[in-house]
């Protein structure tokens, strides 16, 4: 027998609000912040957040601009996608790509993170990690509160943790104190990918580096 899907049922599916607030929270912005870089009241953002007011496509974008992202983000990838499974289920067509700074995505380092989980709302993320031949998550080590874990899919990475590195191959796994200074690099010829898991979800522009 075929469900069909309510419109109260798609709305507690998934929420604009609800997205739009954690995303801020993962990236540090307080209200006040996010209110800045708007220029809309606090009191509008809030009303934006807890979906009572919804904003225009011209404020949405103004709003992704603000925390980092395409206005995609806000969209599902599919729009034939079931919208009960969304705050579960994540399609592999429908991953969201990460930004972990206002100057956008990480394509210069010749790395690529896509998110697993359905949404940042929760205390873990587990995403999805490519790195091109010679990529890394920059020249500088960092740290940042939390811990992290992964596995390695395909490819082999050069893992450092305060100053020991350790080569990774496919089928390979990790996991420690993100508040060690670390740094990830491909040295191979090929293109490595594995999946992560972080907790709590940190998504700051500025890292403690060292």
């Amino acid at each position: 027998m075929v469900h069909a899907v309510t419109h109260e049922e798609s709305e507690d599916s998934w929420s604009l609000g609800a997205e739009i607030r954690a995303l801020r929270k993962v990236k540090g912005l307080t209200l006040i912040a996010f209110s800045e870089r708007t220029g809309k009241s606090i009191g509008y953002l809030s009303q934006v957040e807890r979906d009572i007011t919804k904003p225009s496509h011209v404020m949405l974008q103004t709003i992704s601009n603000a925390l980092g992202v395409q206005i995609g983000w806000f969209y599902p990838a599919d729009e034939n996608a079931d919208p009960r499974e969304q705050r579960y289920i994540v399609r592999k067509n429908s991953r969201r790509r990460l930004a972990y700074s206002d100057l956008g995505y990480t394509d210069y380092l010749g790395m690529k993170d896509y998110l697993l989980s359905p949404n940042l709302e929760g205390s873990q993320a587990m995403g999805l990690t490519t790195l091109e031949p010679e990529g890394s998550t920059g020249d500088d080590a960092y740290s940042h509160e939390g811990e992290e874990s992964g596995y390695i899919l395909e490819g082999s990475i050069e893992l450092t943790i305060e100053g020991e590195t350790f080569v990774l191959e496919a089928g390979d796994s990790y996991a420690f104190s993100s508040e060690l200074s670390h740094r990830l690099f491909n040295g191979g010829s090929k293109r490595a990918a594995f999946i992560w898991c972080n907790t709590p979800v940190n998504l700051r522009p500025s890292f403690k580096t060292g």
